[in-house]
Formats: structure tokens, sequence, C-alpha cells
């Protein structure tokens, strides 16, 4: 194999979710070293770029609308030219909810190194932070829009044993907790708002006393929910 082919790598950073003092060194120096970026938004990789004084680099667009078309080209690209390409999201991890995963097929069927570089994600430090259990939980994305499936999923997730965790738009959070409310009055619930931002909060407790803490003003900003799971009961020796 050419020397400077083996140089081809596929690397998946981690970029903020709000304060861009959470960015790695090591995020840095691999963005420093990288040939090319794809990234979800040109113009919000670049104000991060700038931000870190990272040199100029050939920015590609890759978001959800053109992912599946463009992995073919791009990682022959990588592999003709023995490249460097960095992956961004606007915020988080690549591929959580955001564009990466068909990319990293692409690049397991092409046999290219593909490396990881962890850091900033709403779903852990939602959980983190909530206070709800943490030993087991399941993440599913963005909460549906149709109330029907919309109804399934937090069903599902008041079944569960483990802590929930969604994403949900602030227009729709209160209706939710509403749902909630009258699928499990009970249930204890977390909202992590603007998490890592300036005006960062959690509201913890039943529907009901978020609906109050909320009372009728508009929620803003970015929203992670999470449930708690059913409750573990400890078996009582009878005798």
């Amino acid at each position: 194999m050419n020397l400077e082919t083996t140089r081809t790598l596929v690397q998946l950073i981690c970029s903020p979710i709000g304060n861009l003092g959470d960015f790695t060194f090591r995020a840095v120096d691999c963005l420093k070293k990288a040939d090319l970026i794809a990234c979800e938004d040109t113009r919000h990789s670049l104000r991060l770029l700038s931000h870190y004084e990272i040199p100029h680099k050939e920015l590609i667009p890759l978001h959800e609308h053109n992912e599946l078309k463009r992995v073919d080209t791009l990682v022959a690209r990588i592999q003709d030219e023995g490249l460097i390409l960095a992956v961004l999201s606007d915020a988080g991890s690549p591929s959580i909810s955001d564009p990466g995963f068909r990319l990293v097929q692409k690049c397991i069927e092409e046999d290219v190194r593909v490396e990881v570089i962890p850091g900033p994600s709403a779903v852990t430090t939602g959980l983190i932070g909530s206070g709800l259990p943490t030993d087991k939980f399941f993440f599913g994305g963005f909460l549906p829009v149709k109330s029907g499936k919309k109804e399934k999923a937090l069903q599902e997730a008041i079944d569960r044993e483990g802590t929930s965790i969604f994403f949900e738009s602030p227009h729709r959070i209160l209706k939710t907790i509403a749902l909630l409310g009258t699928l499990d009055p009970d249930r204890l619930i977390c909202v992590a708002r603007e998490l890592t931002k300036k005006f960062e909060t959690y509201h913890r407790g039943t529907a009901a006393e978020l609906l109050h803490s909320f009372g009728d003003g508009a929620v803003k900003g970015e929203i992670t929910l999470l449930i708690q799971g059913v409750t573990r009961v400890k078996k009582v020796k009878s005798y």
C-alpha cells in the first residue's frame, strides 16, 4: 500500500452541546491535522473552528438530506487521495440523532479506519443531572410527532425498567408532559433544558409538578426529557 493512502482515516468528533469550553484538547488537535471536514452545518462549524483558531479547511456539508448519496464519493475520495476526514455534527455526537451512521457503515464496508473522539452528549449529561437511576437506560431519539405514536413511545417508557431518554421540541414539551400525567400521574420525570448553556435548568418531579413549575409561559431552548423506569420492588421473605 502506498504510504500516502495509509493516512486514510475518518474521525467522528463530538462537539460542544452548548458551552464551547467543553471541547477537548484531542478534538482540537484532530481538527488541526484533518485534511477536510464533513459537517452538518458549515456556518456553525466555522464558528467553532474560528473560536479555537483552527486553520481553514475544506468544509463539506454532510446532513440528513444528503448523507445517503454523498458517502460513496466521500469515502472514495479519501481513499484515492489518502486523506484524514473529520466529521462534525452541530452539537454532540455524530450519528446520535445526527448524520454519521451511514458514513461509518460505508467505512466498515471499505475497510477504512474509523476513530471516535469522545466528548459532550446531551443524553449522558441529562441522565447524570436528572437524579433518575443511571445503571440502565434507553435512548429513543426524538419523540414521534403524531399523538398515537407518541403515546405508544411514552407508555413503553413507563413500562421499561431503565430510565428512558428522549429529545423533544420546546413547542410540544408541555403537551407531552400532560400526556405523561394521564398515563401515570405519579411517575417521576425530568426536563433538562439548554444543557451546558447559560440558562441551563433541570425540572424534576411528577407531570403535575412540572406543569406547575413551567406555568403558562412558553418553554424555550433545547429539551432532553427523562422518564423514570419501573421501580424495582424488593421481594419480602415470607415466614
